[in-house]
């Protein structure tokens, strides 16, 4: 993601999390935030229809565990595999930085409401699983999943 994307992003992190706001405020917070922070957008037709962020936690580390703090893609383009796609193409261009960095990926945390489909989507791609249920987080429960070793597997 660049400067030049937040308009764009701004519009699907809206339409995508409709109970939050000051979306653009928000996203070039995080763009601002690298490289502990690390962005990326999917685009169709020069529009930009989803956007990944991937977050280094506690330090800069050998080995580096991350968080996908959010993947959103336009509730029009959901159901044609963006957000794998988002998930699988970014990940080689993460490792690339951590490796410049010195660290190497370890493990991914997700976080995502109980009742969200894209837990599957988290399963299927990354191989994360549900370590704990945390009630009524945010508008609902959350549950915390954990992929584990993934520089190693992905």
């Amino acid at each position: 993601m660049k400067k030049a994307d937040l308009d764009g992003a701004a519009l699907v992190h809206q339409a995508a999390f409709v109970r939050q706001q000051n979306s653009r405020e928000w996203l070039q917070c995080n763009l601002s935030a690298s490289p502990r922070f690390l962005n990326f957008v999917a685009e169709s037709e020069g529009e930009i229809v989803g956007y990944i962020i991937w977050v280094q936690k506690s330090g800069f580390r050998p080995e580096a565990v991350l968080e996908l703090e959010q993947l959103a893609v336009l509730p029009s383009a959901q159901g044609q595999g963006l957000g794998r796609k988002l998930i699988l193409d970014s990940l080689p261009q993460v490792k690339q930085q951590l490796a410049q960095q010195g660290s190497a990926l370890k493990h991914v945390l997700v976080t995502t409401r109980a009742d969200n489909f894209a837990q599957k989507l988290y399963q299927s791609t990354l191989g994360a699983e549900v370590e704990t249920t945390i009630s009524n987080l945010y508008s609902a429960d959350e549950v915390l999943m954990i992929a584990r070793n993934v520089g190693e597997r992905i």
